[in-house]
């Protein structure tokens, strides 16, 4: 749990690739220790990317409550965005309270349509890669590259996908998009907070009880 604060080197870390932080069996209280080690080890940037941004938010608002503030700026907050049908998790997204919030379009597997990316400050594109890999699109592409320009916000082009990943490699039209978002400076007092996992997890259940006892009257 407690690795990257033995890194001394900044790294950019991809906090799950494999996984979810916010699948439904993870419990809160687990969440709030990685947390915890991103907020001790804050030299390092910090990716995390799920298709649950709906509890993403819910936890956002636990960490408030807990730590007295949003999220910082060098944990990047992401959700899975693969076609149109799933549009909804960026509004989802947009619940999260924190600084700086991403897109993973990859693998895309359809035309996105039009895209409000307002308080999205990064958008990822690539296209699926394995044996059974479906073939992106030129025009899904560059069309979401020109919203992205359009709406100012930072483009990273992945791969093409194929067999392999870098089958295809990761030029468009000869040209490499490596950008990334803009970290806002802001101090991080959150790393002083003493962290108890027992107690985040007392704390965890009482609001969500009481989010429940507020539906339930509604």
């Amino acid at each position: 749990m407690e690795l990257p604060l033995t890194w001394k080197k900044p790294k950019k870390v991809f906090v799950n690739s494999m996984s979810d932080l916010f699948h439904e069996n993870v419990r809160m209280e687990y969440v709030g220790s990685c947390f915890n080690t991103m907020l001790k080890g804050n030299h390092h940037v910090y990716q995390i990317l799920t298709k649950r941004p709906e509890t993403m938010a819910d936890f956002s608002k636990l960490f408030k409550n807990y730590f007295g503030d949003v999220i910082p700026p060098h944990i990047w907050m992401g959700t899975s965005v693969e076609n149109a049908d799933f549009k909804w998790r960026i509004d989802a997204l947009r619940q999260v309270k924190c600084y700086t919030r991403f897109l993973s379009i990859e693998p895309l597997l359809g035309h996105m349509g039009k895209l409000d990316l307002t308080d999205i400050d990064w958008v990822i594109i690539g296209g699926e890669s394995g044996a059974n890999f479906r073939p992106v699109n030129k025009e899904w592409i560059t069309d979401i590259i020109k919203q992205c320009k359009k709406q100012s916000v930072a483009i990273f082009f992945k791969q093409w996908g194929g067999l392999r990943p870098k089958s295809g490699g990761r030029t468009l039209d000869g040209k490499t998009y490596d950008q990334y978002p803009k970290i806002q400076n802001v101090e991080n007092v959150l790393k002083e907070v003493e962290y108890d996992e027992k107690e985040f997890a007392k704390f965890s259940k009482l609001k969500i009880k009481q989010k429940t006892r507020q539906i339930l009257e509604i």
